[in-house]
Parts: C-alpha cells; sequence; structure tokens
C-alpha cells in the first residue's frame, strides 16, 4: 500500500468534511496513532474486479435478510435486527450514489478479533449499522470523495468516516469513469436506532475545487 498516497487522501477528506459541515465541529479529533493501528490490521480493500471477498473481521452476512437470523463463522455471530432493501441513489456533481441495502445487526466478535474492536469499543459485543454502497464516478476526471462522510441516529450517536470499522477503502480518490463497490459500517450506542441520516462528503476535483455540495438521506427502520 503508498502510505505516501494514504495520508494525502486523509487530509483531503479531512478537508472535504470541514467543508461540508462547516461551523458543526462536532468531529473527534483524528488520532493518528490510532489510525495507523486500523491501517495495519486491516486486509486489502474487500471488492476488486467485481469479485466479493469477505470482510476480515466479521462473518459473511450477504445472506442475513430476515429479522433475528443469525450466521456465525470463525470470526463471530451477527444477528439481523433491522434492514432497509432500499436501491436509492443521490447524484453529487460527477459522482453516483447507490445505497443498495442498509443492515442492524447485533455483533458478538469472536475472542480473536476483540483486540480489533478494542480499537473502537470496550464492549464485547455491539450493534453495528452497515451500508453497502456503489460509487460511481461518471466524469473522466478524478474525484476526491466519501459516500458516508457523517453519519447520525435518532439516538443521539454522531460518526464520521473515520469510525468506520469495514475498512474497505471507499473513501479517496476515484478514478475517472471508475467505481467503487463495498461496505461501510459503524458501532451504535446500547439504544436501539430506528432513523439514521447520513451525509457524503463535497465531490472535489484534484485541484480541490469543490464540484457540489455533499448531499444527505435519511432511512427510516
Amino acid at each position: 500500500m503508498n502510505s505516501g498516497r494514504d495520508s494525502m487522501n486523509k487530509l483531503i477528506i479531512g478537508a472535504l468534511l470541514l467543508t461540508t459541515f462547516g461551523a458543526l465541529n462536532t468531529q473527534p479529533a483524528f488520532d493518528e496513532q490510532k489510525g495507523k493501528e486500523k491501517t495495519e490490521e486491516v486486509a486489502q480493500p474487500l471488492v476488486k474486479k467485481d469479485v466479493y471477498v469477505p470482510n476480515p473481521q466479521l462473518p459473511d452476512d450477504m445472506n442475513l435478510n430476515q429479522i433475528g437470523q443469525t450466521v456465525s463463522d470463525a470470526k463471530g455471530e451477527l444477528t439481523l435486527k433491522a434492514y432497509d432493501k432500499s436501491n436509492e441513489s443521490v447524484k453529487v456533481g460527477p459522482i453516483e450514489v447507490v445505497i443498495k441495502d442498509m443492515k442492524v445487526m447485533h455483533a458478538f466478535p469472536d475472542y480473536s478479533m476483540i483486540d480489533f474492536f478494542h480499537g473502537y469499543t470496550h464492549d464485547d459485543e455491539f450493534d453495528i449499522v452497515k451500508v453497502n454502497v456503489e460509487i460511481k464516478n461518471t466524469s473522466d476526471k478524478n474525484v476526491m470523495f466519501s459516500p458516508v462522510a457523517f453519519l447520525e441516529t435518532n439516538t443521539g450517536k454522531h460518526m464520521t468516516w473515520e469510525d468506520d470499522i469495514y475498512l474497505e477503502e471507499l473513501n479517496g480518490e476515484i478514478e475517472g469513469n471508475g467505481s467503487k463497490q463495498g461496505n461501510i459500517g459503524f458501532i451504535l450506542s446500547a439504544k436501539d436506532a430506528k432513523e439514521i441520516s447520513f451525509m457524503t462528503s463535497d465531490a472535489v476535483d484534484s485541484e480541490g475545487e469543490v464540484l457540489s455540495k455533499g448531499k444527505s438521506m435519511e432511512f427510516s427502520f
């Protein structure tokens, strides 16, 4: 992995968030060491050349589509609590974002995975919200973009792209006429989330010019 390029992407995405949220200033300060540890632990991007590869930290939930249904493997256990097969889309300048589905699941990681998740929470089991998303760059120019830059629940939980536990490298530069597909996930509070809203980042070109302001989307379970 090109660490210099990754660092530059993180700096640019941080700038996108400041542009998008301005005076809100509700985001936690970025912990460089914490971010470094997460990057070292995660595998390569999970979707390459349209070949699906299960997440290295969580069980595969592809066939988890009935409330109360549970899947488990050597990485732990997931139980589906809420499901929205929305297939909604939104345009942010040259970027098209398609939300294929959204799930709220209770996660009970295997003991071997606890160290990874302790970078995000001290709980040994917790709820997560997972967004399955596809992003397409309809222009022939490279664009910097984050599909879920900021997320909020009706329980008052606020999260940014830095809190993503799936780490499938969906944030950052998208090549001209390119696309990315994968998952973004966040650990929720103990309270059940009934409504989730999130905002994309702005779409920004390689010169730092804002092509389009970020858009928000809302989901109810």
